[in-house]
Parts: C-alpha cells; structure tokens; sequence
C-alpha cells in the first residue's frame, strides 16, 4: 500500500506546484538554516582522537599568587612554567609526555627566488608525535635521546615543506631557521586536525604548526614563545631570569594508559606540588588538575556560547518554518475535503486516509531535505568566507549529512500530522450532500 499512496501523493503535489514549492522551500530553509549552524557546532565540540582522548591529560598546577586567584571560578593557570615542565619532564612518571610552546622563527630558504619569511612551530618532545599522531609523509620523529642532545632537527608541515621543497621527500636536507641550520628527519602528510586541541591556549582554530623542533633545541635558542605569556609579577631580567620565574608559557601533556596510572600521576602531582611549598612556591591552596582531552576542550570552551545560541535561533527559525508548512498542509487538505469523503463513502477507513496524507507530507518533508542540504552546503561556504578559522569545521561529514535527511522528513511528518488528523475527520455524509 506505500506504493500506492505514494503515487496518490505525488499526484497529489503536482497538482498544486505552487503550494508544494512553497512548503519545500520553507522546510529547505528552515533545514538549512539549523543544520548549518548545528555542523559547525558539532564538529567544534567533536571528539578529535576518540581511541585515545581518555588517555591524554592535560596539566595544570596553581602557582599563581597568594592574593589573587588565577581566574574568578578558581581554576588554576592554563598553563605551566619553564621550572615545572622541565622538572615533570625529568621525573618522566607518566607513560608518556611532552611540554611545548609555540615558537615563532624566520626561515631563509635554499631556493634564492623564495624570499625569507616567518613561520609559525612547536617547540616539544619527542613523545608528542606517539602521543598525538600526527601522519608522516616521510621520515618519522626525532627521538628521546636527541631531545636530551639537544639536537639540530626539525620536523616539517606539509605546508612548509611544499613551500621549501615542492612537496618531495625532503628527509636529510637542511632547513635554515633563525641563522641556524636543521636537519629535516621528518615530514608530515595531511593531518585533519578539526581544532588545534592540544594548545587551546593559543587558539583552537588556527593556522596548523609549520614545524616541529626539540623542547631542548628551542631553549637554547633563547628567544621567547609567541603563544600566551603570563605573570603575576615581573619575571626579572635576562632569560635566566625568565626561566626560573612564576611566568606561565608552557603546556603539559601526560598519557596515562589506565584509570590507576592516573590516580598515580595525580598523587605524584599533589607530592611535588608539597614539596614546593616547602622552598616557598605555591601559595595558594592544592589545585592540580588533570583533564582528558574532551573534559579540556569543554573548559576551554572551544564550543563558544554564541555558537550554541546561534543554534538555537536556527532551531527556533526551522520552528517557524514548520508552523507555516503546518498552515500550508492544513489549507491544501481541507481542499480536498471532498476527495476524502467520497473515499471514505467507498469504504476507505480513517487510518488508510491518514496513512495516504502522512506519506505526502513525508515527501514534501524529503524533497525539503534535498534541498536544504544543498542549501545547507552553500551556508557552510558562507560560513568558510566570513570566518576563515572555522574551515576546518565547516563541511558536511555522512553522520551530518543523515541527520539533515532524517530531521527534515521528520519535521514534514509532525508539520502534517495534524493537517492529516483534520483530514480524517471529515464526515463523509456531509461532503456527498453538497
């Protein structure tokens, strides 16, 4: 019988083409509209390393001042300094870890018809690349025993190393940077990183770091990082000076494989941070924190708030939507009073009329859904030219593209479901009698 009553349908809809396309586009936009703002906000919010996020934690000790807390709520600093990274790095507890800053270097190329410019990297370990896996192109990651040399090696973007090299396998040449020359041991493909979520500090939709270089290697260096720098008092003079400040630069990463190792690393935290307070550090009340990957990026709040009221102005505009379709349907329905009841004078049954009106409007609600993803991929364009930092999250992934196709027929079917209920209600003696 679908068959059937599709065929009624659609026979139905090409009578009245305007009023079919009047309901498709309503439903398209109202579709489009929320599906929009609800992919950007999925994908934002959206789990970047699922088969692992539980296992890495970010760190957060509370240095800050004894007579200001870091922030109103009490959280401690996002970030940790030079002492207590470099001092969690040497205790080496975790499974895994890595301190890094970003760091900001003029490249000269080899190719004199390129002219130097500045690039954006990460200072880390080697742990990181184990820890968030990033994709080689070729070559691979330097390893611990060059991070405690100190060594002169870099691991280069995709992007970087397109502009440097063309693209080919650049592993073994140099890369000058900052006037001192790098081996390139690795390269990396493409890496589809929705956010920047393992430095939420300094931005999660950002350019992608161009390099990579030892922890070790860029201390040396004796130049500053060009992400987020704070203090609560003057770190002093001279980089010696800054080095051993209160000044929070750095971020820390652990992995920690299971729910035990974690309560070890965190009671190995509440120890260090004791024994601190013992050389006059640490003032304030014991505050460590370990967050995994999606508990982090909520407290960062990479979903901003204006994105979830947007969302919802985009639901409440699809409500309105709705309410018209459902004024549109009930008008297209009660023209057909006669048509029902002469059906039900032959013996067609309440339930059989609604199921008929039901399918037409799960067909209006499809159609409405073809067209508003269409529609919904060109907002996603939109959203990409007015806010470049979010292209990495403005795109329709299949999990998207199922729920526009399911929300639309389901918001045909419950816009018709009381046009159709009044359809039924016709009595069929009435309509024989005029």
């Amino acid at each position: 019988m679908f068959g059937y009553y599709l065929q009624l349908g659609l026979r139905s809809l090409r009578r009245n083409p305007v009023l079919t396309a009047l309901m498709v586009i309503g439903i398209a936009l109202g579709i489009a509209a929320s599906m929009t703002t609800l992919t950007v906000m999925h994908l934002m919010g959206s789990d970047p390393i699922p088969w692992k996020s539980d296992k890495l934690h970010y760190v957060q000790l509370d240095n800050w001042s004894a007579d200001q807390p870091y922030s109103d709520d009490g959280r401690p600093p996002d970030q940790v300094t030079y002492r207590d990274a470099t001092a969690l790095m040497d205790a080496a507890r975790a499974d895994r870890q890595a301190a890094m800053f970003k760091l900001s270097l003029p490249i000269q190329p080899e190719n004199a018809e390129v002219k130097p410019f500045q690039a954006l990297g990460r200072v880390t370990y080697a742990d990181f690349f184990p820890m968030f896996e990033p994709p080689f192109a070729y070559g691979g990651p330097w390893d611990r025993a060059q991070d405690a040399e100190h060594a002169r090696v870099v691991v280069l973007g995709q992007a970087l190393n397109e502009k440097l090299f063309g693209g080919q396998d650049s592993t073994g040449r140099s890369v000058r940077m900052g006037g001192i020359d790098y081996t390139v041991v690795g390269v990396l493909g493409k890496w589809n990183l929705r956010s920047r979520y393992y430095d939420l500090t300094n931005g999660a939709f950002v350019d992608p770091d161009e390099f990579f270089i030892p922890f070790t290697t860029g201390i040396d260096l004796k130049a500053r990082s060009s992400g987020n720098n704070s203090c609560f008092r003057s770190p002093g003079d001279g980089w010696d000076s800054y080095l051993a400040s209160d000044c929070v630069w750095i971020q820390m990463w652990v992995e920690l494989e299971t729910p035990e190792r974690l309560a070890e690393y965190h009671s190995f935290l509440d120890r260090y941070v004791d024994e601190q307070k013992k050389l006059g550090r640490f003032p304030r009340p014991l505050n460590n924190r370990l967050l995994d990957v999606n508990e982090w990026m909520q407290d960062q709040q990479v979903v901003s708030r204006d994105i979830e009221v947007q969302t919802g102005l985009a639901f409440a505009f699809l409500i309105v939507c709705l309410v018209n379709t459902i004024g549109l349907l009930l008008a297209k329905f009660t023209r057909k009073s006669s048509e029902v009841g002469l059906r039900r004078a032959l013996g067609a049954s309440r339930g059989e009329v609604f199921r008929q009106f039901l399918v037409e409007s799960g067909v209006v609600g499809l159609a409405g859904g073809l067209l508003g993803l269409l529609l919904t991929g060109f907002g996603l364009l939109a959203v990409r030219a007015l806010y470049p930092d979010y292209r990495t999250v403005a795109g329709l992934d299949w999990t998207m593209v199922a729920t526009t196709i399911l929300l639309s027929v389901v918001a045909a079917l419950l816009a018709g479901f009381y046009p159709t209920w009044r359809a039924c209600r016709v009595q069929p003696a009435a309509q024989l009698k005029m």
